[in-house]
């Protein structure tokens, strides 16, 4: 590697990137990692529509692996490899409640549209949704404009907004001075684990950060990330969540 550590992330995604000051969870994680190998980092910026392309260039020389929130799914796995996960959450629904008092989770969303990012978790689900009957349509937002479908919940734009849910808890704190009625109205929707991905090809840097994650989690640097941005420590923050 040499020239240090080059991290893939995608804008805008808080608490894991874009907090004031540019930090963040992945920021905050990658330094540290970047630190206990050695090397110094630096965080490259991607700028697609579909999140899924953030695959595309990984061990291409754009970037040495992918820390941006990325849930761990099959069809990623074929195009990455992924370290242990550094948290387990899962999907949550935001919804204008003054406009719609009645939507309290996934079970009240006939005839309403879902707002989700394209190539997001939260897009097969909110498809198997409307497949069911249970939603009526999904608007599907490109990556960077997850802000456009949570200010469009007050709106209309979009009757609901499906996202992972620290980022989505953290979208909606920006448009409760505008819009107060908007709120997470459901957490535990999926159990998604989140983890660091980097090229099934590059398996000395895969090791290397491997150990290296362990050794930050057993030494409680990890925990410690987790607190600040999270407000908890744990790895796993599906227990309990309503």
């Amino acid at each position: 590697m040499g020239a240090g550590l080059r991290v893939g992330t995608a804008y805008p995604d808080p608490p894991f990137n874009g907090m004031p000051g540019d930090t963040g969870l992945d920021i905050d994680l990658m330094t540290e990692l970047a630190g206990a190998l050695g090397e110094s980092v630096e965080f490259v910026a991607y700028d697609g529509t579909d999140f899924d392309g953030i695959f595309d260039q990984l061990g291409s020389g754009h970037y040495d692996c992918i820390a941006a929130g990325t849930t761990v799914t099959p069809d990623r796995e074929r195009m990455a490899e992924f370290l242990p996960p550094y948290l387990i959450s899962g999907q949550a629904l935001a919804a204008d409640t003054a406009r719609l008092p009645h939507v309290h989770s996934i079970d009240d969303l006939h005839g309403l549209t879902i707002g989700v990012q394209r190539g997001n978790t939260s897009e097969p689900i909110a498809e198997r949704l409307v497949a069911e009957g249970k939603a009526a349509g999904v608007r599907v937002y490109d990556y960077g404009a997850v802000g456009d479908a949570i200010a469009g919940l007050a709106t209309g734009e979009c009757d609901v907004v499906m996202k992972l849910a620290p980022v989505l808890t953290e979208l909606v704190k920006q448009v409760q001075r505008v819009s107060p009625g908007v709120q997470v109205v459901q957490r535990g929707i999926s159990v998604e684990p989140v983890a660091i991905a980097v090229a099934h090809a590059d398996q000395v840097l895969a090791g290397r950060l491997r150990v290296a994650q362990a050794e930050l989690e057993a030494a409680g640097a990890l925990q410690r990330i987790r607190r600040k941005w999270l407000g908890n420590p744990y790895v796993d923050q599906t227990v309990g969540a309503l």
